[in-house]
């Protein structure tokens, strides 16, 4: 753990699958994606080198399929490397060689240097592509420098490459279609005198890199001496590079030798890793396949079937959930279960499990802190008593376990009973049209004398849906709410009111609108939501000129939150919810534009004359199930084909985006689109591609932004200040791991 580690995989297809067609997939090390792997052609051989500091005591490299040849793997080295080396790489930011990117300027045999040579196995090709270059060269020993940091082999430095004139001028392509301004390169270029330069001669050259100077002051190579210039500049689709020999010099510039890097920072945490642990362990256990590869949590697109997983905004994420119900488990409950110390709810049930219930798990049950479900495992014991005295029974803790809270729920349901009467009762007595419906007891309800109190006679009105309109009201604390009362012309009655409810009642999430109560006051029916400050988004997206208009950022920001909203709707949900109108007026922004949905789980009666699309025409419908409707993708598609993407950005934004984020979020939209459902991603894929989004526009330009509102009382909707709070600069730089269980294959 924090160790430093170059890994290399290698891939050579060959037509191993006689299909003549090489497959195109993603690499993966550990939680962060790593690089895709495709092939020029069937038999060209691939490698990739990346140099990370390792989280652990064990690494995890994944082989995802993306739906384009099943992924393979040749080869993976792991080479330790010394903490000193590479002072770039480090927890948040790791360097992936990418083509082959390491070069020396030996002889012109296209001869490759790596270990014995080079101690930690790096790989060095010729670079013979500089124009007119002469090669140089020495038999001596080139030493390092006191402060190298990169230990370049003697064997490499041994040769250089010079001209015949005052500069060396070569320009250097990627050849990656990752690359794009979001990306950045590392650059190192080493130098070496190896011959020795008369006195009256001068060898002085700058170093200049897209036409910036590198070197403070002229710069003269030491003889037999390694040196270096490094640095950090932002994708492009070439670079050019210029040694420049100065008016003093009598001799041309040389280069021995130079790496580029792909710059990798780490943006996904992984699993606890002593969660981690115990999975794997679990997994070794039990011999569970599933898709039990890479970390158990992340990426969420992956994230192990059965788990449910806590990710707090900062730190690791745990595991607080374990369904293994009807996997085929068989023979003795793990132990390893105790090391999941966040673990709240535990359901083994209807398995071949046998032997006794280890005691950590049965103390945590009894303790209440671990919901246990062991049931359907007809070989299984309460302890290991019970099983050693042959007895099939339950022991009596178990049957404490499970009697007690039994008991309790058949007392609390008698409870509820006597209530049920009591409440019913009085329903007859206050209500009318709705005497078969049950009273909604996990929030304040309020009378409709009260809401007329808290609204000021419902003075002032703030928006309108398909239930009736919104007013803003204030509770006796000061805390602002919305009020949404139904109107006589809503097609929604008294069931539909209770079924919206119903949902309201049972699910929290930050990208949810709250309930705060309910009225259901003889014919008056309104429901008492939080107030969202900002409006919803569709006002946001009409601003006036004399507005700021959202940024790109903010914009992906809001679409995250909401996909977040959703996809808790259909997977935390149980049953699933699904919201079928989600549309921007249904998006509601806090203070800090962070978003949440609102008018969801709602269960509409339709008869056959009736749709589920909305009857109001203004503004962007949002999404339609596309079995139901034609949608504005049309458009989009046809303005996608013809590479034209800027017609379909909104032109207030001023072209102040990352087009590839621009690209990538249009490419899901369209996805999201298509006629066939199973065609569709699922919304946590959704929630995965809108991260990557937002990845991509978040470091354009090096930057980090913080978002917030501008605490000024303009009445223009989204108008928050973008404040950019670190401009990265260009740089001038003066063990053992155990066997991980891998490479994993998804």
């Amino acid at each position: 753990m924090g160790n430093k580690y170059l890994v290399r995989a290698a891939f050579y297809y060959g037509n191993y699958d006689g299909l003549g067609k090489p497959p195109v997939f993603d690499l993966y090390m550990g939680t962060n994606y790593w690089h895709e792997v495709s092939f020029s052609d069937a038999g060209a051989f691939k490698w990739l080198d990346i140099i990370l500091v390792a989280p652990d005591d064990y690494l995890q490299v994944c082989l995802v399929n993306k739906g384009m040849g099943n992924p393979f793997i040749s080869g993976l080295d792991l080479r330790p490397l010394k903490t000193t080396l590479y002072p770039e790489v480090n927890a948040t930011q790791s360097l992936v060689l990418v083509n082959s990117n390491r070069f020396h300027m030996g002889p012109t045999d296209g001869s490759v240097i790596r270990y014995p040579s080079d101690s930690n196995d790096r790989i060095w090709t010729t670079y013979n592509t500089i124009p007119n270059s002469v090669e140089i060269s020495s038999t001596s020993v080139i030493q390092n420098n006191l402060r190298d940091v990169y230990d370049v082999p003697s064997s490499v430095m041994q040769n250089a490459a010079t001209v015949n004139s005052s500069r060396i001028d070569f320009s250097w392509n990627p050849s990656d279609p990752s690359v794009n301004i979001s990306s950045k390169y590392f650059f190192i270029f080493y130098f070496a005198e190896l011959q020795n330069v008369r006195s009256n001669a001068v060898r002085q050259f700058d170093i200049i890199i897209n036409n910036k100077t590198w070197n403070k002051q002229p710069y003269t190579p030491t003889f037999q001496v390694t040196d270096y210039f490094s640095g950090i500049l932002h994708g492009m689709e070439n670079y050019s590079v210029s040694l420049v020999a100065t008016k003093n010099a009598t001799l041309p510039p040389i280069l021995n030798a130079m790496e580029m890097y792909l710059v990798k920072p780490i943006t996904m945490v992984a699993t606890d890793p002593g969660d981690a642990r115990a999975m794997m362990a679990i997994q070794d256990d039990f011999g569970v396949i599933e898709n039990w590869m890479g970390d158990p949590c992340t990426p969420k697109a992956f994230i192990w079937r059965g788990l449910n997983c806590s990710y707090p905004p900062a730190g690791a994420s745990k595991i607080m959930a374990l369904n293994l119900s009807s996997f085929g488990l068989v023979g003795a409950i793990s132990t390893n279960f105790r090391d999941l110390k966040a673990l709240q709810y535990l359901d083994l049930s209807s398995n071949d499990l046998s032997g006794p219930i280890p005691y950590n798990l049965l103390q945590r049950s009894q303790n209440g802190s671990l919901l246990l479900r062991v049931g359907d495992n007809a070989n299984l014991c309460g302890n290991s008593t019970a099983c050693r005295s042959g007895r099939k029974k339950i022991n009596g803790a178990l049957l404490v376990a499970i009697v007690v809270p039994i008991a309790a729920a058949v007392a609390l349901f008698v409870t509820f009973l006597l209530l049920w009467q009591v409440l019913k009762g009085k329903a007859k007595r206050n209500t009318t049209g709705h005497e078969d419906e049950p009273a909604l007891l996990e929030n304040r309800e309020f009378s409709y004398k009260e809401l007329k109190h808290i609204t000021n006679n419902f003075s002032q009105e703030i928006g309108k849906g398909g239930f009736g309109p919104v007013f803003l009201g204030y509770l006796e604390n000061g805390n602002p709410v919305a009020v949404k009362v139904r109107s006589e012309s809503s097609s929604q009655g008294g069931k539909e009111f209770l079924a919206e409810a119903r949902h309201l009642t049972r699910i929290h999430h930050k990208n949810l609108v709250s309930l705060v109560g309910y009225c259901k006051d003889r014919n008056h029916l309104a429901l008492v939501y939080e107030y969202m400050p900002e409006g919803n988004l569709q006002d946001h997206l009409r601003a006036t000129s004399t507005c700021k208009p959202l940024s790109w950022e903010q914009r992906l920001q809001i679409a995250l939150d909401a996909a977040q909203g959703l996809e808790y709707l259909h997977i935390a949900c149980k049953p699933a919810l699904i919201h079928r109108d989600v549309k921007s007026r249904n998006i509601l922004l806090t203070t800090d534009l962070g978003a949440k949905i609102a008018d969801f789980g709602l269960t509409k009666a339709f008869s056959d004359s009736e749709t589920h699309i909305t009857t109001e025409p203004a503004g962007t419908m949002g999404y339609l199930d596309p079995d139901m409707s034609i949608h504005i993708g049309e458009w989009v598609h046809q303005s996608l084909d013809h590479g034209n993407v800027e017609s379909i950005v909104d032109a207030k934004m001023g072209g102040d985006y990352d087009i590839n984020s621009v690209w990538k979020a249009a490419d899901l939209a369209l996805h999201c689109k298509r006629e066939v459902s199973r065609e569709r991603p699922t919304m946590a894929e959704v929630v995965a591609q809108l991260k990557e989004c937002l990845e991509l526009e978040n470091r354009r330009d090096g930057r980090r932004i913080s978002l917030g509102s501008n605490g000024d009382d303009s009445t223009c909707p989204g108008e928050g200040n973008t404040l950019e709070v670190e401009e990265e600069k260009e740089t001038q730089q003066d063990g053992e791991i155990q066997a991980a269980a891998g490479p994993a294959m998804r």
